[in-house]
């Protein structure tokens, strides 16, 4: 560790309120609820984890400008080929699948640590597939961000000769730190990871796999269904809003950051309530499936892609041969009986082939959303801060 980290100034969490350790109650409980219902085997909990980490590709790269159906995101999950995302595009969400499948590899092991050398390992998984964009190695310059749509510089880097201590700062406020709850870690090490900008590309992508990782490597609990990704992907003005907000246009980390924490936690809360919609919505479907199935006369190992199908995802037959684990001829049939009964409905010929679902999968899926409660937001007055101008 460079011992000039020691005076080296990052932003550090400020102390919570009573509103907020309301809700970080409120994250725990949920997550904890949501371990509980795991610790039985579900049928459904394959698929549901799966379309989890597509939904955090997905969201994270989007924030970017990087555009993906999430069945192509659950493609780079499978390692199959995108149905629609051109190669670029598609290249990106599948180094950012390696970085976070490193991410949540390392959870559990015990001899897993952060450093600087490993930060810099995940940015190379990410980006390994453009070397203009310097994988792995910290910029050499300036940065800047801009708005692209007011065509104006909302933020510019620290001095690019800071980096290597303002990283060894950061790893040890992760070592440091680990008695602090790990929700409030993983924001501040986003928040930390963004604003000093250490790469030249990629910067918002590695801040938000770092958070993740922080997430993984505590007693959170489920990974995969850990991540706000998939909500910061889906808030991203909320999200661009708050940086600005707590980054005052320059690395400033002596700032209050109290307004980042707080949005943190609300993405959290949000999330979590999402997550146990999702499962409450998964029981729901597959008894329902299991009535198509009975009346269809269908065999059991079709209810995986008839999941996808109700989730709106486009059901590949190379996909489906490698997730019921048949051969070629028995997903030739399977796919083509569930189209023959309307269960599915066919698009395209030969490698091009897909299918999406039919009407009594629709239904399926309109029922979910008719019954589907609103979510609570934890911090009602956040909408309105985050509107205002920043200074």
């Amino acid at each position: 560790m460079n011992a000039s980290s020691h005076h080296a100034v990052i932003y550090h969490a400020p102390p919570l309120t009573s509103e907020d350790d309301a809700v970080l109650r409120e994250i725990h409980r949920m997550r904890k609820e949501l371990r509980h219902v795991l610790r039985t085997p579900r049928r459904w909990e394959g698929g549901l984890r799966r379309s989890a980490l597509a939904r955090a590709i997905q969201g994270s790269n989007s924030i970017e400008g990087y555009q993906v159906a999430e069945d192509d995101a659950a493609a780079a999950v499978d390692g199959e080929d995108p149905i629609s995302a051109d190669e670029e595009t598609f290249l990106e969400i599948q180094g950012y699948r390696q970085a976070l499948g490193y991410v949540l590899a390392m959870g559990d092991d015990e001899y897993a640590t952060f450093d600087a050398t490993e930060i810099r390992a995940m940015h190379y998984m990410m980006l390994s597939h453009d070397h203009s964009k310097s994988p792995g190695r910290y910029r050499k310059g300036p940065i800047y961000v801009r708005d692209e749509r007011r065509d104006l510089v909302v933020y510019e880097g620290p001095d690019a000769a800071q980096i290597p201590t303002l990283i060894d700062a950061l790893v040890e406020s992760l070592h440091g730190g680990i008695n602090s709850d790990p929700v409030v870690r993983s924001a501040m090490a986003h928040l930390n990871l963004v604003m000093i900008h250490p790469f030249r590309d990629g910067n918002g992508r590695m801040a938000r796999a770092l958070a993740t990782s922080v997430l993984t490597r505590s007693d959170i609990g489920e990974p995969e269904f850990s991540s706000i990704e998939e909500w910061l992907g889906a808030n991203t003005g909320d999200y661009y809003s708050v940086l600005a907000h707590t980054g005052g246009g320059s690395w400033q980390p002596r700032d209050d950051a109290h307004l980042w924490l707080t949005f943190n936690l609300r993405a959290h809360h949000m999330q979590a309530q999402t997550v146990a919609r999702r499962v409450e919505e998964a029981d729901a479907t597959w008894i329902e499936l299991d009535q198509l199935i009975a009346e269809h006369s269908l065999p059991e190992r079709v209810m995986d892609a008839m999941f996808d199908a109700v989730l709106g995802y486009r059901v590949r037959r190379a996909t489906y041969l490698k997730r019921a684990e048949v051969t070629d001829q028995t997903a030739t049939r399977d796919l083509a009986t569930l189209a023959s009964e309307g269960i599915l409905t066919p698009h395209g010929n030969g490698r091009g082939r897909y299918y999406t679902a039919g009407v009594p999968l629709s239904q399926i899926q309109k029922r979910r959303r008719a019954r589907r409660a609103s979510l609570r937001d934890p911090y009602p007055w956040m909408r309105t801060k985050l509107s205002q101008p920043t200074t």
